[in-house]
């Protein structure tokens, strides 16, 4: 595991409750059984930060490709680029993801930033190929974001992304949410030729090519309707939507389109 940072920071997630309320359905705008439709049940997001220059992570790129073949999980990969310095320049990373995984680390308050790192349901951090860890932490996770819940429904309609996102559960105080688009390659293999990787082939999965706020959630249902030639990228094939509490915090709702 290669630690970047440990830096004392002070931040605090408020307690939850473990017990879930009654979800609340998504209106009814349209026929779920329609092509492309996805009506979402809560699923655990897993996001690997990630680096082709980090002789420890391919074994958690592998066990990335694991969880993603999974149902009821989001697992995205994340690759970071501060170790391109060590002789090979990262070909998927992006200082986005570096940025991610930063604001992660100041939430949280224990600065914690190394590769292979999960961060599970935007709560809590594992290393990355530590299957039975990361297990644990899904079930540990779930339960606390359950309480807040959102319901998330992708579509596309001719040329355009649908993403439509139910209320906050009843009961439960609304918290003000960023609703994140994950634009995805479902696969990319990559003959390393230089660094701690040198001589491997790494095949990559769920690889975020792209990542952008389309919008603020504050406890109301919403739709948000985007042009697809406005966020899709060369070599992506899939998207999906993160709802998640402030910029960095729980992820309340998720859904995956794995034809966008």
């Amino acid at each position: 595991m290669r630690l970047l940072a440990v830096i004392a920071l002070t931040a605090a997630l408020g307690g939850l409750s473990e017990k879930a309320p009654a979800q609340t359905p998504l209106p009814d705008t349209a026929d779920a059984a329609a092509p492309n439709k996805v009506a979402t049940e809560p699923k655990a997001v897993v996001e690997l930060f990630t680096s082709q220059g980090c002789s420890s992570c391919p074994n958690a790129d592998a066990l990335l490709q694991r969880l993603a073949s999974r149902d009821d999980v989001i697992a995205l990969s994340l690759p970071v680029d501060y170790w391109d310095y060590l002789g090979w320049k990262d070909t998927l990373a992006s200082p986005k993801f570096s940025e991610r995984q930063r604001a992660y680390a100041q939430t949280r308050g224990d600065g914690a930033i190394y590769t292979p790192q999960v961060v599970v349901n935007g709560l809590v951090h594992v290393n990355g190929a530590d299957e039975g860890s990361i297990k644990r932490t899904m079930e540990k996770t779930g339960k606390t974001v359950a309480t807040s819940f959102v319901p998330i429904r992708l579509s596309e309609s001719k040329d355009r992304l649908v993403v439509e996102t139910g209320p906050a559960q009843p009961g439960v105080p609304a918290k003000e949410g960023t609703l994140w688009l994950a634009v995805i390659s479902a696969s990319v293999t990559v003959p390393i030729t230089r660094g701690e990787n040198e001589g491997k082939t790494v095949t990559y999965n769920n690889v975020v090519r792209d990542l952008m706020p389309i919008g603020m959630w504050n406890g109301k249902p919403m739709t948000v309707q985007l042009e697809r030639h406005s966020f899709m990228r060369p070599g992506a094939d899939r998207c999906a939507v993160l709802l998640q509490q402030g910029q960095a915090g729980p992820i309340v709702g998720a859904a995956l389109l794995r034809q966008c």
